[in-house]
This record gives C-alpha cells, structure tokens and sequence, in this order.
C-alpha cells in the first residue's frame, strides 16, 4: 500500500476591511459637499456615520454597492447614526438599548464579515448645564452597554464622535479650553476609563505623540489655523486597526473623516 502524504490546509487570511468614521453635520449637507464622489474615490468597505440629522437616505449611496441600516433620532433633523457596508451587514442593533439614548439614535452597531461595527455619537455639553448633566450620565451608561459587548467575544471596532478630547496632545489649545466641555477633567478621567475596559486608540495607536485632529470649530481661521481637536475615533477589541489617518483635505463637514484597515487574520 503507498502512504499517501497528508498535506494540512491553514486557513487563508482574509482581506482587510477598510473602515471610515465621519460625522456628516447633516447627511443632506455633506451630499451637496460631495460625500458620493469621496466615498466612490476612497471606497471603505465599512461606513460609519453620525449626526445624520435626517430621515434614512439608504439610496444616497446604494448605486456604489452599499447596503445600509439607518437609526434617526426621535426628533426630526437632530442626530442620528448610520452603517453602511459593500460586504453586507448582519445581526443589526439599533440603539443601546437606553430609552434617553436611543431617543436620540446615538448607537447602532452590525456585523461584517465577523467584526462587529458600532457607529456611536455621544452627546456634547457644551449648550449648557443640562445637556453636559446629561452627558455625563449617558457615559457611564453607555460604558456599561461597551463592556457588555465586548463579554460577547466577537471582534469590535467602534467608530465615531466622542465629543472628547483625551489628552492635551489631542486639541489645540488645550490651556484655555480645561473648564468647557469636551476637555473636563472627569470627561477625559472616563476616555482613560473606557480605553483600560479592554479598548485599544487605533489613531493615538498609530500617531504616537505627534498631534492631529479630527474637527475644527467655524469660527474664522480655525481651521486654516488648524486649531483643532481630536474627538472622532475608532477604537478596537480583538483586532488590528492599521493605518489610520485622516482626510483634512476633504472638507464634507466640520469634522474630517478618519479611516483605517481592519485586519482579521
């Protein structure tokens, strides 16, 4: 009898995702600012967007081979997030669940390919008391929600706004900006909080200590200043998110979109 040479077959890597985070500041307006020919250009495969701010616009992008899931907020032209994939979307989660929350559509998350997205837009403060009470509650419900996603074991990707900025490296002027939201003590104690709950910075990651940022304010020569602030992220559990960087130049919104490849072998 002649052995026959057994020859073990090793699973083959998969291809990165590309992963892009934006918030639009109004889908409608970023539209009219060119977020289709962007998107056709660079062609993430996974699409997160925040601050909609508008009705679900599934067919905005569906010609370039989009899928999408929509989570408006309550109120009409305020808020909301939205995940659009070329690779499907799978066990879709809109909200928390979190009746405050999800009354203003802050989370939505889906699976592609294995990775769970989440596209998360946290509340800001800076209106005034009220709204930063509020946040301040939502971020310890909102951690809660996190570190119970993550017991699930499939590998996260979160990508979004934070409306935080975590260290001084990661605005401007970070000097005259310690008592307004955004930059308070406890807000960037929590950011430090949430990163240790098993949360890897995928953008400090790859920035080391050189400064980049992610929104600038309308006010006149802030961004041709490039006073800025680095409040827009994607941070990942059990993957590696390489490559990150952000497209200053492309102007769909105050804020820059911020992308990176996700690698799952």
């Amino acid at each position: 009898m002649t052995a026959q040479l057994r020859v073990a077959r090793l699973p083959m890597a998969q291809s990165p995702l590309k992963v892009t985070t934006l918030n639009v500041n109004g889908i409608r307006s970023a539209l009219k600012k060119g977020l289709v020919d962007w998107v056709a250009r660079e062609a993430p495969d996974v699409l997160l967007l925040q601050e909609v701010r508008a009705d679900p616009h599934p067919e905005a992008l569906a010609h370039l081979g989009y899928d999408s899931a929509w989570f408006p907020a309550n109120r009409a032209g305020y808020s909301g997030v939205a995940i659009l994939s070329r690779r499907g979307l799978t066990d879709v989660r809109a909200g928390m669940p979190h009746e405050e929350m999800d009354a203003e559509g802050r989370v939505l998350s889906a699976v592609v390919e294995g990775v769970r997205f989440v596209s998360v837009y946290l509340p800001s403060g800076s209106s005034g008391e009220e709204r930063q009470g509020f946040k301040n509650r939502m971020l310890g419900d909102y951690q809660t929600w996190v570190s119970g996603l993550l017991a699930e074991g499939l590998p996260t990707v979160l990508g979004g706004d934070y409306n935080i900025a975590h260290r001084e490296i990661d605005l401007k002027n970070w000097r005259s900006n310690q008592k307004n939201s955004g930059f308070l003590p406890h807000e960037r104690e929590w950011m430090s909080m949430h990163l240790e709950g098993g949360l890897v910075d995928c953008h400090r990651a790859h920035l080391g200590e050189a400064a980049e940022y992610t929104w600038w304010s309308n006010r006149a020569g802030a961004y041709a200043n490039n006073v800025g602030w680095r409040i827009d992220y994607l941070l990942a559990s059990g993957v590696a998110v390489s490559g990150v960087s952000v497209d200053r130049e492309a102007r769909l919104s105050d804020h820059a979109p911020l992308s990176g490849w996700v690698r799952r072998d």
